[in-house]
């Protein structure tokens, strides 16, 4: 069998669903994101709303790797205005963006940080002016008027201040993203995991893949691959030589069967332990702990981190501690790393920056090849702003974003606008 053309999947004739194939949207040079999380789902409808075709490989279902264990927080930045600035304002700056372009999939309820210690309201003025510096409007409350206002938190409270928080629905999240990405051509192969990125004359060809519901092997050609697997974004750039800086630091969260609070609750304090409690339906969840490991599929749960997951939610509303647990799970956060090893403290991924990185790895011989890691659900419209930018670039195919102001089309949509062989 000959090369196949430039966007095609060698292998087995397209079934019917239109599950594998070329994309057929844009007349642009064809680009495989790696991974169906948030951020590979933003950046596919950046590179398709600029006019590139696109393929979507992913191991598993949409949002089923890290995306999909996170607290569905849509942060205001408040959390990080005092230890990562920069993190921070990205957040607030994508907040007010993602409130006009997804108007299906948010929860805008706001959020408290709430001082349950003398020393939390010692923070409180810190706090107060790291907001103000990355531009986070805020509201100073009251004991009294909080507990107006969430009468189920612990009557030992001292005060607190709102911020605009919200919540998201993970899977609904990522499918908004997809679904518009599809309307224009993009094609997404879930339970297709990346086998090996081909790499011929120091340039990228494309990624060698693994129908894991068929079981066959297919080779996709493409003009520039992007690794955006998160915590297995190392093991993707591996297989073409590579290496990406990464630190995959997991955290215990729990969700109970009670919905506490109408917004958010975070602790005022520096990042820390058990610190936060995101509404969800009719549910709570509790988060999180942090540690580090070597493998993403391999994170066993700490007892002792429940247990102090439920201290935590405990002291914010008494009588958390005897609800039902609906769950209990642990999912790597892919943060970025040092590009050189180094010493590493007990803790030290708590000062980890939550900004995001995009390295193109043509230096290590894998020209067109782009790596994202780091970031946040909140900022990944920035992020694939930044990479579709930096792809762009190299492939001569220049063309502006578009992402900030297009409104993102509902998530039921993903399955209505399959692309069809």
């Amino acid at each position: 069998m000959g090369p196949a053309p430039p966007g095609r999947v060698r292998g087995p004739a397209p079934d019917p669903a239109g599950r594998e194939g070329a994309p057929v949207g844009g007349g642009g040079p064809h680009v495989v994101v790696v991974g169906a999380g948030s951020t590979g789902a933003a950046i596919a409808h950046d590179l398709a709303l600029r006019g590139f075709a696109v393929t979507v490989v992913e191991r598993g279902e949409v949002g089923s790797g890290t995306t999909g264990r996170n607290h569905g927080l849509l942060h205001s930045g408040a959390r990080y205005a005092v230890t990562d600035p920069v993190a921070a304002r990205e957040c607030i700056e994508e907040n007010l963006i993602l409130r006009k372009i997804m108007p299906e999939g948010l929860e805008l309820n706001g959020g408290y940080f709430i001082a349950l210690t003398p020393e939390d309201m010692d923070f409180r003025q810190t706090f107060l002016e790291g907001c103000e510096a990355a531009g986070i409007p805020t509201r100073e409350l009251t004991k009294e008027q909080l507990l107006r206002m969430e009468p189920r938190l612990s009557p030992k409270i001292l005060g607190g201040v709102m911020v605009p928080d919200g919540v998201f629905e993970p899977y609904r999240f990522c499918l908004s993203f997809l679904a518009s990405a599809q309307a224009r051509g993009a094609r997404v192969l879930t339970y297709h995991e990346v086998e090996g990125v081909l790499v011929e004359g120091g340039r990228t060809r494309g990624v060698q893949v693994r129908d894991r519901i068929r079981g066959r092997e297919l080779t996709i050609t493409a003009d520039a691959v992007v690794n955006a697997a998160g915590p297995w974004a190392a093991k993707v750039a591996a297989t073409a030589g590579c290496r990406v800086p990464l630190i995959l630091a997991p955290g215990v969260m729990i969700a109970v069967g009670v919905r506490y609070s109408h917004r958010v609750v975070n602790r005022l304090a520096p990042p820390g332990d058990g610190d936060i409690i995101v509404p969800q339906r009719f549910t709570s969840m509790i988060g999180t702990t942090s540690w580090t490991v070597q493998d993403a599929d391999l994170i066993p749960i700490p007892p002792d981190h429940v247990e102090r997951m439920m201290d935590a939610g405990e002291a914010f509303f008494p009588g958390f501690r005897r609800q039902p647990k609906r769950g209990v799970f642990a999912v790597a956060r892919p943060l970025v790393g040092p590009e050189e090893d180094q010493a590493e403290g007990e803790g030290f991924e708590r000062a980890v920056t939550r900004d995001f990185a995009c390295k193109h790895h043509e230096a290590e011989g894998a020209a067109g090849l782009f790596s994202v890691t780091g970031g946040k659900t909140t900022t990944s419209r920035l992020m694939a702003e930044a990479v579709v930018d930096q792809v762009g670039r190299w492939l001569g195919f220049e063309r502006p974003c578009q992402t900030r102001t297009e409104v993102l089309l509902p998530p039921r949509r993903f399955f209505t606008e399959r692309v069809v062989s």
